[in-house]
């Protein structure tokens, strides 16, 4: 039952060029697994589908270098920060929960799509990217929940642009935030194994169909409430 949630999230989540850690998350917290194995867990499970779906898009047209650098270049050493430090369990729970929350709003709106986007200030995306990547080695995410709706909002990419690359985005973060957790830790959860073989397949399909066929509003919709349930659940239990 667990490998069948992840390879759903992992289609789900690399359909819109996500790789779906905060759904893995989601995932374990509603099976009981403990904060300190969830976390090193998603991170590897994030960086299989956000190298599919980073291939993907990339081969479809959509990834913009210019776009992606400023955000990028600080929010490696940040990330491994945040996967470096441990939080407390309670403290975890409420910033994972609040992270799931904001996805599932993301998920939820629908921006209108600009047609003549204007790339940010390097001045506001390098510092933007480096608290978006110290976040992510926080939560066991690869910052892409934030970062893809933060694009759409200010109307600095279009859609697919924004999904190609937070996908590399968020592989580049997950990495670092495993070696900085792996550094703290010195250990590896096992049961990511069978997980990582389900998350492979889901993200291969789901980033093929999603570079090229289908457009993910019902798909958003779908994980708005599954990540609403885990969020809500996460904070007040």
């Amino acid at each position: 039952m667990l490998c069948l949630a992840i390879l759903v999230v992992a289609f789900l989540y690399s359909s819109v060029g996500h790789a779906g850690a905060s759904g893995y998350i989601a995932v374990m917290a509603l099976f009981n697994f403990a904060p300190d194995a969830i976390k090193p867990a998603a991170l590897v499970l994030n960086i299989a589908v956000a190298c599919l779906a980073t291939f993907q898009f990339w081969r479809a047209g959509h990834f913009s270098w210019p776009l992606f650098w400023p955000f990028a270049i600080l929010s490696l050493p940040f990330a491994f920060a945040g996967g470096y430090l441990r939080l407390p369990a309670h403290t975890f729970k409420i910033v994972v929960g609040v992270v799931l929350l904001f996805s599932a709003i993301h998920f939820l709106l629908r921006p209108r799509e600009d047609a003549h986007p204007r790339e940010p200030s390097k001045i506001v995306a390098i510092p933007v990217g480096a608290g978006l990547g110290l976040l992510a080695g926080l939560t066991g995410t690869g910052g892409g929940i934030f970062l893809t709706p933060l694009l759409i909002f200010m109307r600095w990419a279009r859609t697919k642009n924004a999904s190609a690359v937070s996908a590399l985005f968020i592989l580049m973060n997950s990495v670092s935030g495993l070696l900085g957790n792996f550094s703290s830790t010195r250990q590896l959860p096992s049961f990511a194994i069978p997980m990582l073989v389900a998350a492979v397949g889901g993200g291969a399909i789901g980033s093929w169909f999603g570079s090229r066929r289908f457009s993910p509003e019902i798909i958003k919709r779908l994980l708005a409430i599954v990540l609403t349930i885990a969020g809500i659940k996460l904070i007040w239990m």
